[in-house]
């Protein structure tokens, strides 16, 4: 019969505790390098699967303004707005990445419908939990899909629970901070005045006056705007922008022939 020593239960133990400290940290990791999971080469998520979001990050390269107007629950927001504007504030592009790369850090916003959906939806996706809420050391946890170790400390907005206003990204190529700010159509298309930016994502669709703002902003950049929502305001002037001709009510084709001799 064999006996297990002190010597040796102590050094099982510490392996166990190695183990868990191992485990903890791959967790760890994970939760913080979400982006890391999208789009791989092979399995049941493979980009190949997702023609439609390929085609969005493709066409970055050669137009100015990008929309992608599709159902509910189909990766407009993570898997589209919210995954390029991660790559484009951190430089960090995967190997096949088919659009446009910006070799410097950039000034960029992130705008939602009201200020409670754009910290619910587009921050949260982002950034992740907030944490010491209601404290001078609230912060972002990282979760989202901006990896926590490329976040500084954020500014919070006033009047708005929880609400980020800007935050540093590190663009990991230059290391360099690229600026992320937070707006929501609530706020008015005078919020949305005053200073360049090269990129401006739009989760949800905005009005036109806030829309124009928007190409003013990026004009002198040659920056990108980005578009992504579901289409429930009907034939929107944002809406009918973005359509081809032959889709738009009144369209006359053999007017358009001969328009065009």
């Amino acid at each position: 019969m064999s006996q297990v020593t002190a010597d040796g239960a102590i050094t099982a133990s510490k392996k166990q505790a190695e183990f868990e400290r191992f485990t903890a940290e791959l967790e760890r990791r994970n939760r913080e390098r979400k982006i890391h999971s999208f789009y791989p080469d092979e399995g049941p998520l493979r980009r190949g699967l997702y023609p439609k979001h390929m085609e969005f990050f493709a066409a970055g390269l050669t137009h100015r303004e990008r929309c992608i107007m599709a159902a509910n629950r189909i990766g407009k927001t993570e898997g589209c707005g919210g995954y390029e504007t991660t790559l484009q504030c951190t430089g960090d592009y995967p190997y096949w990445w088919p659009g446009r790369k910006f070799d410097r850090p950039i000034a960029a916003w992130a705008a939602g419908k009201t200020n409670e959906t754009t910290r619910d939806i587009i921050q949260r996706k982002l950034l992740g939990q907030i944490t010491g809420s209601g404290s001078s050391k609230k912060n972002v946890d990282g979760t989202g899909l901006i990896p926590a170790e490329m976040l500084g400390k954020p500014t919070w907005k006033q009047g708005v629970a929880d609400f980020v206003d800007t935050i540093p990204v590190l663009h990991g190529p230059s290391r360099r901070w690229t600026t992320l700010g937070f707006k929501s159509y609530q706020q008015g298309s005078g919020s949305f005045e005053g200073t360049e930016q090269d990129l401006i994502w739009l989760d949800e669709e905005p009005d036109m006056s806030i829309y124009g703002e928007c190409l003013i902003r990026t004009a002198t950049t040659n920056g990108m705007i980005m578009l992504t929502f579901t289409p429930l305001l009907g034939l929107s002037k944002v809406v009918m922008s973005f359509l081809p001709a032959e889709a738009t009510p009144g369209y006359d084709d053999d007017v358009v022939r001969t328009d065009l001799g």
